[in-house]
């Protein structure tokens, strides 16, 4: 019989405004005001694959299922039940054959008909990753018209501007995850093309590796870069050679050389990621019947063409009994838990029935083979609970028994929904359960039920970034597989008014210890976030819970900024020899950008954490007035109006300029500089003989906030014209006194005359201007912001990749998953 969930301290934990927040955000739809309300709707759309008879007692139990933590990912929460076009499948990979139009040769869609399908996607709210290893080199021939082919970088800048300006259903940007294989001859622009600064934003980046290729680093061999297409007559003069099986080897370079080199990229501007597409081929179920080359955005799913990830979390924090043994030993609720995972693999399985396919392709791909994801979330948390480091063999060995239950219970529940509702159509049990494959290592009894009833499912488990439901539907519960990442930060909003915002986000473990009486003053040492361990113990529980994944887990390893190169290197070396299915690394430098703050993370959590010892503050990696910009802000800002006078051969000249200022961080604590951004000359004042100056405001504004602007104003200095000298301003000789100011030029002129705003303006006293609100205490010991791009909520530069999903290490804001 059945057991009854038990009731949990964490049940009546008062709900925090960032659920709020984000569940109004994100999920609510009209008419809906709480998480019980949507959970309705969407239990509701699901049981509507049911036969009639059966819908209502399945609604029922979807409804009970959703309440007892096993959630949807983003798009069923967000779409199900609504009226929308929306699919409620997160992500796709879509293929893209070697031709402009129509199909290649293999049958692959061309890069514009891949571009159109992968815009019609995205527009209804999938993600989309791609595999452009297909696309012939640069300077291939194309024999159709007689020329040199570009390479599939320059068409991948065509896919990242198309993502740019498509706007998917929920008003969210898509993401996209490019793919290119390790012996594609334009790999090495492929690798360094992120070092361009604005390049591929929308993309997330990853080499296809093989296993040969790793074999080919351990033993300093070279490696041949290759395609199908023939070399245009420059590449063959150079060496370019044709191989026994048609293959075209473009160039022979040292395998440690080009490993190097996707080291270093990796180290300075985390990415790009490393997929081991050797074992995650010889893994697959599939084998037989697809070949993977490709993943899904956060990499958790290695799909064929046309495949999709079908997601949904299970929260693990609400399975501890006795959290923190505070009321008794603490344990894990497995039989409970089981019963989830199992009404979650209908659910899911339902989900492919009810959602909207954006493409005919994605339709047929995925009921031929009908893959889902059951994953968690909340690792980080529940191993607290259960008074387990994360980062300690007791811990692992917990969250691997989790995976493993997870995984039993998973395929048991495909089984007999086969003998409900049929096989997938792809199901072969001798190839399904071939040695090698991942279904090979199943209990002997869950191998003969496959071979006796067939299974519903080909793939069933995947372990996804969960950012949002996370904070809507979890209380904040660690993201994914993680840790977490800090126990309180203070959360600061733009409202829809102007006006600001702000108020605690605290992590679910640390407020639910509180709650139970707990000292979060003196946290215990199980309580360890993510910069309190090292990359290697991060790396080591991916290695502890793979091999009970059947596709992968998304998880971004966070290093510190004065990580080794030696030992960074190391750790996708060991990830490798690990068999695991790919790596994604973030270490905060001065090339990503600037900090808010930065104080050093300590090496481990103290006992107590009012015994610490204070961190000092240090200063920013880098000159927060050479940041890179990327758009001006929204709003009125803080500037000052000039009137310049000068003598040209035409006599005195009259001018008004206005520079606009943003307030900085300068990285020593909560001061800031203000920063020109903005140059502007008000309308109706330039004559004919000025005009120039309306377009060198613009060019001056661009510079200013592309961090060059010194250089450029420098260059202003230097322009000459013929038509005599131009007087503005005095300069002091040595006996002290002053005399008029001669410049070659009006345009060097008008940049003096900005150099006098700049400087008159940096004499003022270093601001202590708070534009984000007062530092909070610390609560424990928080990590300190990590150097990133900027956060579109509060402004610092402090938006990093965790677990896939853009975190902003500064407020706390949540962006974008891929």
């Amino acid at each position: 019989m059945k057991r009854k969930p038990q009731a949990a301290p964490q049940d009546s934990i008062t709900e925090q405004p960032i659920s709020l927040d984000v569940l109004r955000e994100k999920y609510l739809k009209a008419g809906e005001t709480d998480a019980q309300q949507l959970y309705a709707r969407v239990a509701r759309a699901l049981a509507s694959a049911e036969k009639a008879e059966q819908r209502q007692a399945w609604e029922e139990k979807f409804l009970a299922n959703l309440r007892a933590g096993a959630i949807g990912a983003g798009r069923i929460m967000s779409a199900a039940g609504t009226d929308i076009q929306a699919t409620l499948i997160n992500c796709f990979v879509q293929p893209v054959g070697d031709c402009i139009q129509g199909v290649d040769d293999a049958g692959y869609p061309g890069i514009y008909e891949a571009l159109r399908e992968a815009a019609e996607t995205m527009r209804r709210g999938g993600g989309v990753g791609y595999d452009f290893s297909r696309i012939r080199p640069r300077g291939a021939r194309v024999r159709a018209t007689g020329s040199l082919a570009s390479g599939p970088c320059s068409y991948i800048n065509v896919f990242d501007q198309s993502c740019a300006t498509v706007e998917s259903a929920g008003a969210r940007r898509g993401a996209q995850m490019g793919v290119l294989r390790i012996d594609h001859p334009d790999v090495l622009d492929f690798i360094t093309a992120k070092r361009t600064p604005g390049r591929w934003n929308n993309f997330n980046v990853s080499v296809g590796v093989s296993d040969e290729f790793m074999q080919a680093v351990v033993d300093d061999a070279d490696w041949a870069l290759v395609h199908h297409a023939e070399p245009g007559a420059e590449l063959i003069a150079a060496g370019a050679s044709q191989r026994a099986d048609g293959q075209w080897i473009y160039e022979r370079v040292p395998a440690r050389k080009l490993w190097d080199t996707i080291m270093q990229s990796a180290y300075d501007f985390a990415e790009p990621g490393i997929l081991f597409l050797g074992r995650i081929n010889a893994d697959n179920n599939l084998h037989y019947c697809e070949t993977i080359s490709a993943t899904n955005p956060c990499g958790e799913q290695p799909l064929p063409p046309y495949g999709c990830c079908d997601l949904g979390p299970i929260i693990l924090t609400n399975f501890v009994r006795q959290p923190f043994g505070l009321a008794g030993a603490p344990a894990f609720d497995f039989d409970a838990f089981e019963q989830v995972v199992a009404t979650q693999v209908r659910a899911l399985d339902n989900v492919l029935d009810v959602t909207y396919w954006p493409l005919q392709q994605q339709r047929d791909e995925s009921a031929a083979k009908r893959r889902i994801g059951v994953g968690f979330t909340g690792m980080g948390n529940a191993l607290a609970m259960l008074c387990l480091r994360y980062d300690a063999p007791e811990g692992r060995a917990m969250a691997a028994q989790i995976a493993e239950r997870m995984r039993n219970a998973a395929y048991r529940a495909s089984v007999a929904l086969a003998q409900e509702k049929g096989v997938f159509p792809k199901f072969d049990a001798d190839g399904y359960l071939a040695p090698g494959t991942f279904a090979s290592r199943l209990p002997q009894d869950i191998q003969d039920a496959i071979r006796q009833h067939g299974i519903r499912n080909s793939h069933l488990l995947s372990v996804a970034p969960t950012g949002t439901v996370s904070l809507a539907f979890a209380d904040n519960a660690s993201n994914g597989i993680e840790p977490p990442f800090s126990w309180t930060y203070t959360r600061r909003k733009r409202e829809a008014d102007g006006s600001k915002s702000e108020y605690q986000v605290e992590d679910h473990a640390w407020r639910l210890y509180r709650q139970l009486g707990g000292d979060v003053n003196q946290l215990p040492d199980y309580f360890v976030c993510a910069l309190q361990m090292s990359a290697a113990d991060h790396v080591a529980m991916m290695e502890a819970v793979q091999p009970f994944v059947d596709t992968s887990i998304s998880k971004t390893v966070n290093v510190p900024a004065d990580y080794p190169y030696e030992d960074f290197k190391n750790l996708y070396l060991q990830a490798w020899q690990a068999r695991l299915k790919g790596l994604a690394t973030y270490r905060p430098n001065s090339i990503l950008g600037a900090v808010l703050e930065a104080t050093p993370a300590p090496a481990a959590a103290p006992a107590s954490a009012a015994a610490a010892e204070p961190v000092p503050v240090v200063e920013a990696p880098i000159d927060p007035m050479r940041v890179v910009i990327e758009s001006r802000p929204k709003g009125g800002l803080d500037a000052v109006a000039e009137k310049i006078e000068y003598w040209t051969q035409d006599g005195l000249q009259r001018l008004y300029l206005i520079v606009s200022f943003l307030p900085v961080p300068t990285g020593v604590g909560a001061h800031t500089v203000d920063r020109a951004i903005e140059f502007f000359m008000p309308v109706g004042q330039n004559n004919e003989s000025q005009q120039w100056i309306t377009s060198s405001m613009r060019l001056l504004s661009l510079a200013a906030r592309g961090g060059f602007l010194e250089r450029a104003l420098s260059d202003m200095r230097k322009v000459a014209w013929d038509r005599g000298p131009v007087r503005l301003g005095t300069y002091e000789k040595p006996d002290g006194t002053r005399v008029p100011l001669w410049h070659d030029s009006e345009v060097a002129a008008v940049a003096y005359a900005i150099q006098a705003i700049l400087a008159r303006r940096q004499q003022d006293p270093v601001q202590q201007s708070l534009p984000l609100g007062e530092p909070e205490q610390d609560a424990g010991d928080n990590p300190p912001p990590m150097a990133g791009k900027k956060c579109p909520e509060c402004g610092a530069y402090a938006m990093i990749r965790k677990d896939g999903c853009d975190y902003c290490t500064q407020c706390g804001h949540m962006g974008s998953c891929g």
